[in-house]
């Protein structure tokens, strides 16, 4: 689903709005590695395929914090905004990570906006809702409420 929003206005406009969910992207081994070489995060349970699948969870997992980054990329094929000069990532409100992700997985976003309001330096702040669920599994591998500032 893709959605526009025009302006400031029309960022206000979706307040309330359910923006949908993006299609499915596959967590892949080489993406988890990627992550791991950038962050200096080489726990096993990531990177070591043979170790992992003696481990936990069967297998090799996403870091939870990739599992978070991806948010933006996945936002920006649920709403494409138009007329803004400068957007922002504010902060976040709550994260969680109900279930990890299995490499070889299929994640997707689910975006709702929960409120928007106007912030000085002619913006709006947005306060969205996500979920990164998994394809196939009851849980979501992240619940986040997103701070997003756009200005024009």
């Amino acid at each position: 689903m893709d959605n526009t929003a025009d302006g400031l206005d029309g960022l206000k406009a979706l307040a309330g709005s359910d923006l949908g969910r993006t299609e499915w992207l596959e967590i892949t081994q080489d993406r988890v590695n990627l992550f791991a070489d950038a962050t200096d995060d080489h726990q096993w349970i990531h990177v070591d395929v043979d170790k992992a699948a003696d481990g936990p969870f069967g297998g090799t997992i996403a870091h939870g914090y990739l599992t978070l980054s991806l948010i933006i990329p996945l936002f920006t094929r649920l709403l494409t905004i138009n007329g803004i000069r400068m957007s922002v990532n504010y902060g976040l409100n709550k994260v969680r990570f109900p279930a990890p992700v299995p490499v070889g997985a299929k994640i997707r976003l689910h975006g709702f906006v929960a409120d928007v309001s106007e912030v000085k330096g002619d913006g709006v702040e947005m306060l969205i809702d996500f979920t990164i669920e998994i394809d196939g599994s009851d849980k979501p591998a992240c619940v986040a409420q997103a701070v997003l500032r756009h200005y024009t």
